[in-house]
């Protein structure tokens, strides 16, 4: 078993040996004990875990909700019926909040490790947790925090206020830079258990800085919108980050993704394939969307031959679903899912892509937060875009308002959300739909033609296991609510 693999599956142990102390009478040598399981045995698996989450269930939400996928109803009756009629319960994709709170504790378990020669271990923990609660406030709004993964401790943990959450993960980054610049002699070395950066403390603190500029830049819509409290409070962050190294490549994982058996297969790809590279029922399932696919061929965007492949009746072209349509009005072929995106088993898988950390800059640069040439950074995410599919950008050079780098800085705006949407789908389009939330663009992406609702869902209901297990501190909450209400960069 490759040696990396063996590594992801050390995360159960964190999780098997952390409540054991409150039994022990005696010490058996033979049953370690958490302080025994060190953060580098852990690291790699609470990375891949995590990713698994992001790329499987919260990307399908991203693709679903934001017209990037449709379904084989030629094939298939049914599917995605609940995400193309906005039926939001408290079992809608409740395994987002579910798995990442599950899998974020090993990274709580690095942290609270007693040796501290594990600092830059530590760090990077800090820095993940980070990454992937601000999707989760991002998704809920208030959440537990400051009592989440503390096991026996405490099994029911209060709900923190998401504004609150927000600020806290900018002090866990700061945190976090601070370690890995302080770190000493006694520091031990992260190696091939960083399955992201191979160790690169260099890189953790350009995607730190990163991070933290998508967290300030969800909120700066909130002051740009009057909030003078917001406003004083990122000026500050803002700040800080004026001489910081933000990513401009892709950040991708892999902890030795092969074809040996379907537990190792990159995840998103074992969606459509098996080990021995036979098609899933899912790969026969997801279909480009018909507004996707005219939109891309309106504007002659050649990343389309990337994102969606030729339709599967043979008769050549891509072909979209009309989300909600039924059989009886559907073309005869529909497209599967693309070849720039579903390569082979062992891909990379991308946690940030340059494309996003670049349109993030963009609009930063753009009102000012930070210095640079925004034009630049804008085109540079599209080259980073085109680049990460195999597609050519040689033709490709948008002036269009809205798409390309003209107009207002309100045009601006959308353009740089519109290139977002089209670069994270079919990758992280989890980031396209929460921009969406955020900014309204794009401001024409239809809703599916069976949608119960006039608007998209700004947040997802609380699961059904939190009202079992927690429900003296769940919020009160109706599916009417997650229409009406966001996170509170969202009011």
């Amino acid at each position: 078993m490759n040696t990396k693999i063996k590594l992801i599956l050390l995360v159960v142990l964190t999780i098997t040996f952390s409540c054991s102390d409150y039994l022990d009478i005696n010490d058996n040598p033979n049953a370690p004990s958490s302080d025994d399981v060190t953060p580098d045995l852990i690291l790699s698996g609470a990375m891949t875990d995590t990713y698994r989450t992001q790329a499987r269930t919260m990307n399908i939400l991203g693709n679903t909700m934001m017209n990037n996928w449709g379904a084989n109803v030629n094939s298939f009756t049914g599917g995605f019926s609940e995400e193309f009629s906005l039926a939001i319960d408290n079992n809608f994709y409740s395994g987002i909040f579910t798995s990442l709170f599950r899998n974020t504790a090993n990274f709580e378990a690095i942290i609270n490790h007693p040796d501290n020669a594990y600092s830059n271990h530590k760090a990077i923990a800090k820095i993940m947790k980070t990454f992937y609660f601000q999707y989760l406030v991002d998704l809920y709004g208030d959440i537990p925090y400051s009592q989440a993964h503390k096991g026996i401790d405490n099994l029911t943990p209060a709900y923190d206020d998401d504004k609150e959450i927000y600020r806290a993960l900018v002090t866990q980054l700061d945190e976090a830079i601070a370690m890995i610049g302080n770190a000493d002699a006694t520091t031990l070395d992260v190696g091939a258990e960083d399955v992201i950066f191979g160790g690169s403390m260099s890189s953790w603190v350009s995607f730190a800085n990163t991070v933290k500029l998508r967290i300030l830049m969800r909120e700066s819509t909130k002051a740009r919108n009057g909030d003078t409290e917001s406003q004083t409070y990122l000026n500050q962050q803002f700040a800080t980050l004026q001489t910081a190294v933000f990513i401009n490549d892709d950040v991708t994982i892999n902890p030795g993704y092969s074809n040996e058996s379907v537990a190792q297969q990159n995840p998103f790809y074992a969606l459509f394939f098996s080990n021995n590279e036979t098609t899933s029922v899912n790969y026969n399932f997801y279909r480009a969307s018909q507004y996707a696919v005219n939109f891309l061929i309106n504007s002659a965007d050649s990343r389309i031959n990337f994102l969606y492949d030729e339709a599967d009746d043979g008769s050549g072209g891509i072909v979209g679903h009309e989300q909600g349509a039924d059989g009886d009005n559907s073309p005869a072929g529909l497209s599967p899912i693309g070849p720039g995106l579903v390569i082979d088993s062992g891909q990379d898988g991308y946690i940030m892509t340059g494309a996003e950390s670049l349109l993030l800059q963009a609009e930063a640069q753009l009102y000012s937060y930070i210095p640079g040439n925004p034009q630049a950074s804008f085109e540079a995410a599209i080259d980073a875009s085109f680049a990460l599919l195999g597609a050519d950008r040689s033709t490709y050079n948008p002036t269009t308002v809205g798409l390309g780098w003209a107009g207002s800085d309100e045009d601006k705006l959308e353009a740089i959300m519109r290139q977002k949407w089209i670069a994270t789908n079919g990758i992280n389009a989890i980031e396209s739909y929460i921009e969406f939330t955020r900014t309204g663009y794009p401001n024409d992406i239809p809703l599916a033609l069976t949608a119960q609702s006039s608007t998209r869902p700004k947040r997802l209901m609380y699961p059904s296991s939190e009202l079992v297990s927690n429900s003296a501190n769940v919020p009160q909450q109706s599916s009417a609510d997650v229409f009406a209400t966001g996170p509170f960069w969202a009011q």
